[in-house]
């Protein structure tokens, strides 16, 4: 029953159209000081000890480089590196896309952030070579999505922050999956373009190529810098995540000089500002899941589960088009924060691997970045194609379908994401 009044009032404030941090935050103090006998001091002890955490000091740091990253020329330089590798075979410039994204989604950590820094360089491009713009939409909007998989990932910290599993392991989780969905998404628009035969480009001498490679290299350095330092155990995540914001900044400024230090002040300010938005929303979350603790309803909902007799498949099955139809409503921040905490210990009950169950997670939020209505992946693209969201969501449908498909086999093939971890762990 109180499960019931919760979730009642949490989604009656968020259909008002408030924010989904708000909506949260009032939705815990309004059950809290109605319907318990908490004390007002631990709802403000749990408010600053609950964002304590190390670990969430990585999404700022992590923000911060994609930021610098962004504006400092490196994913055009990644761009022409891939182009160089796979433009002569068939949609050559698109699968560049698909490239481009994958590289610098292992230097970001946001979704975002990679269809805005590789769309706005190679949709213009793709135009004028003659591809449909529906197309170039089509793949740089799920292609950016890669953003969120391969490592670093600000929503894998997220998770990790939710449910106290291990960031790196989470990370390593997410090399694999990640590389096999690009791979997949590559394979789409290779049939897509073959199929309409889209422009090829020419093919690249070994030499062309080693020149792209040698000057994309800063860029692609910090890929070993991040996951190498944190594999080795030189650093940890947290650790990498200030590291890469460092090396970020002095490749943008001093490396490449694409950016200067007039510059630096409003890149600072910007991520601030989305840290902040991304903090506030976590703040809230952790209230939230300090709520479904206290008054037992996680432990409730695996104890009901159990005794419906739900096996491993049957709950999977219900957690995807659980998290696909929340990605219908809200960004992954938000879910994985609200999610993680009620469906976690179900999963743990029922014997699912709590870093398989994080990448099941990460792929259905890549997924609900992909289509409307909250899509954050369809606005980006819409911004920068100016192509309405009806529109996109037609143009990225064979996409889509592609990761639902990619989705079922992360679900119901775990060793997919845990055997890189067993290797290193």
């Amino acid at each position: 029953m109180n499960a019931a009044i919760i979730f009642v009032l949490l989604l009656v404030l968020m259909l008002t159209g408030m924010p989904i941090s708000i909506s949260l935050g009032l939705t815990v103090l309004t059950f809290l000081f109605t319907m318990t006998q908490v004390p007002i001091e631990s709802v403000a002890l749990k408010l600053f000890t609950g964002i304590e955490k190390f670990e969430i000091m990585a999404i700022p740091f992590f923000i911060l480089a994609g930021n610098f990253l962004t504006h400092g020329g490196v994913a055009r330089r990644m761009i022409n590196f891939a182009t160089s590798m796979v433009g002569h075979w068939h949609g050559g410039l698109a699968l560049a896309g698909v490239v481009a994204c994958a590289l610098f989604a292992a230097v970001s950590g946001s979704s975002p952030a990679t269809v805005v820094a590789i769309g706005s360089i190679i949709m213009p491009a793709m135009v004028r070579q003659g591809y449909p713009k529906g197309f170039g939409a089509g793949v740089i909007t799920t292609s950016g999505a890669l953003g969120i998989l391969i490592p670093p990932s600000i929503v894998m910290v997220m998770y990790s922050v939710s449910t106290n599993t291990s960031v790196g392991k989470l990370f390593m989780a997410g090399v694999i999956p990640g590389l096999l969905l690009a791979t997949f998404l590559g394979l789409t628009t290779w049939f897509l373009a073959k199929k309409k035969n889209y422009p090829r480009m020419q093919k690249a001498t070994w030499g062309q190529r080693f020149i792209a490679f040698r000057k994309s290299a800063w860029g692609l350095l910090l890929i070993v810098i991040v996951m190498g330092g944190i594999y080795t155990g030189i650093f940890t995540p947290t650790e990498a995540a200030a590291m890469s914001a460092v090396y970020a900044f002095i490749v943008a400024v001093f490396v490449y000089k694409d950016m200067g230090l007039k510059q630096v002040p409003k890149v600072l300010l910007d991520s601030a500002s989305m840290s902040a938005m991304l903090l506030y929303i976590i703040t809230n979350a952790v209230l939230f899941s300090f709520l479904m603790t206290s008054e037992n309803i996680p432990q409730a909902m695996a104890g009901w589960i159990m005794d419906k007799g739900f096996g491993q498949i049957s709950f999977l099955l219900v957690v995807n088009v659980l998290l696909l139809l929340a990605g219908n409503v809200m960004e992954p921040s938000s879910i994985v924060l609200i999610m993680a905490p009620i469906l976690f210990p179900v999963a743990t009950a029922l014997g699912i691997d709590p870093v398989h169950f994080g990448i099941i997670m990460v792929v259905n939020m890549e997924v609900g970045m992909c289509h409307p209505p909250v899509g954050l992946n369809l606005y980006v693209a819409s911004g920068i194609t100016k192509m309405g969201i009806t529109e996109l969501t037609v143009a990225v449908m064979p996409w889509l379908l592609t990761m639902v498909g990619f989705l079922l086999l992360i679900t119901y093939v775990p060793q997919i994401s845990l055997w890189l971890p067993s290797l290193m762990y």
